[in-house]
């Protein structure tokens, strides 16, 4: 692990203020409902009592989030009503005053500050080669720039409106600390991570290996083969016991009100459809078209009756159920087997081939990416579960850039419906701009001059003009790489 380098502290700070200014410029800017769901849930978890939190349903946006993040919310009143009463009222539909949005902004950019530690301590964690002649091109200034202004987490928080940098923030820490080899408290917040918001269960099997294989299994045989003798019972109740503990406290309080039902009701509603109002670019998506496509073609050939197709909802950017018209409709179950084939590879190749922490941050990225392109009713916004952790990858290999680059400039533009007022438009084309300049420049640059340690991996001289960041491996994510190279 690279220490850190003295002026650490005032570039970060520098870059961590830069990005603070732009969040609280745009205070004023456009809000999705996201906005209201938000309101509404500060207003349900300060006004009822905790049996009703998740059966109020005085607005359409229910409260469908873990239990610790209702408990957030319900913090978070408590400093509301000091700026607006009015809006921790549950009746008080579409409420936006400003100081509503002034409080809702606020809480954004403050707890934001999660997401700046976490940032600092995977600073922490990359590795350096040769040292830059200026801090400006070290491996942890670009990861810094490249978290900490990401232009995706940018416009789903601080325009958009949503807490993702928070959460984000507790994700990075927890990666932070099974680079530090800090392995109990890492799966400890990780627990915590899924109590907040259970999407992180994309990627709990990254974990769940990884903890398994690295930590319990204590020592391998000489020729690389499991040595079970030293599989550790003390570590693996260790893990239990805290993440048991952890979810005993966030749903003991709904068990014990019998409530258990209810919550899981909440937090996986299958029937919203296998699509979001607005499409993530995954395979359902081409699925859907493809389904689209092949009814007007059968009607346009009189193959197909128009009055006994089914309605083809999933084109009118509604969120709800629906059936397909040609093409057999897909179930919950067909998408969590397809994300399972997806990502059994890279779970095979962390058992069978441990790559230390940076094995188990690979891993954790193809999670995220098998569930966006298979996973049912599928947010846009979830392409960020891929493309942050890879920031850190990326300033370390220069395989990993390659896929880094294509992955946020194709998954940053797929944002862009979230934005669709006319004043944002300048805003987000000169964020989106700027960041994918600083992205192609400055790893380019960063590798140019083998300032990072991972520079030439998996590459020879004759093949650097072809990995110029131009022409990449995508499957150079689940490359199998030198262990002892990559143990933290």
């Amino acid at each position: 692990m690279a220490a850190p380098r003295d002026g650490t502290l005032s570039w970060f700070l520098a870059l961590t203020l830069g990005v603070s200014l732009i969040k609280f410029l745009l205070i004023k800017a456009y809000h999705s409902t996201d906005f209201e769901v938000h309101r509404n849930w500060l207003a349900i978890t300060h006004s009822l009592p905790v049996s009703k939190w998740y059966f109020e349903e005085t607005s359409e946006w229910t409260l469908d989030y873990p239990p610790f993040f209702a408990w957030f919310e319900y913090g978070l009143s408590h400093i509301a009503k000091y700026f607006d009463e009015e809006m921790l009222v549950v009746q008080n539909l579409t409420y936006a005053s400003p100081a509503t949005i002034l409080f809702q902004r606020l809480s954004v950019i403050f707890t934001d500050l999660v997401f700046v530690y976490a940032v600092k301590e995977c600073c922490k964690c990359v590795q350096g080669g040769k040292r830059p002649r200026d801090i400006l091109g070290s491996p942890s200034f670009v990861l810094a720039v490249l978290l900490l202004w990401n232009f995706g987490l940018l416009i789903v928080d601080h325009i958009h409106f949503q807490y993702n940098g928070f959460l984000f923030g507790v994700f990075l820490l927890s990666v932070a600390r099974h680079f530090q080899g800090r392995h109990l408290e890492g799966a400890f917040l990780f627990a915590v991570l899924l109590n907040l918001k259970h999407i992180y269960l994309y990627i709990a099997p990254a974990y769940g290996i990884y903890l398994l294989r690295s930590f319990c299994l204590i020592q391998d045989n000489s020729d690389g083969s499991l040595k079970w003798r030293n599989f550790s019972f003390i570590r693996l109740a260790a893990l239990g016991i805290i993440v048991c503990s952890v979810f005993a406290l966030s749903f003991g309080p709904f068990l014990a009100l019998d409530q258990l039902p209810q919550v899981l009701s909440r937090l996986f509603p299958f029937k919203r459809g296998l699509c979001h109002a607005y499409w993530a670019p995954n395979f359902w998506a081409l699925y859907n078209a493809a389904d689209k496509a092949l009814s007007v073609l059968g009607i346009k050939l009189k193959l197909l009756d128009v009055a006994k197709l089914p309605k083809a909802s999933m084109t009118g950017g509604l969120v709800q159920e629906f059936q397909h018209s040609v093409l057999p409709s897909v179930s919950p179950l067909i998408t969590l087997i397809c994300t399972l084939i997806s990502v059994s590879p890279a779970l095979f190749s962390i058992w069978h081939r441990p790559c230390g922490a940076r094995g188990f941050l690979r891993c954790c990225v193809i999670c995220a990416l098998g569930s966006f392109l298979f996973g049912w009713h599928v947010h846009e916004k979830a392409i960020l579960m891929a493309i942050l952790p890879l920031s850190i990858l990326a300033v370390e290999s220069k395989d990993d850039a390659g896929v880094f680059l294509i992955l946020a400039t194709t998954g940053h533009l797929s944002l862009f419906p979230l934005l669709f007022t006319t004043p944002e438009f300048p805003i987000k084309i000169l964020l989106m701009l700027l960041f994918t300049l600083y992205s192609f420049t400055s790893l380019k640059r960063l590798f140019r001059h083998g300032v990072a340690a991972g520079r030439g991996q998996g590459s020879s001289p004759a093949g650097d003009s072809e990995q110029e960041f131009g022409v990449v491996r995508l499957h150079g994510l689940v490359h199998s790489h030198d262990p002892q190279r990559y143990e933290p």
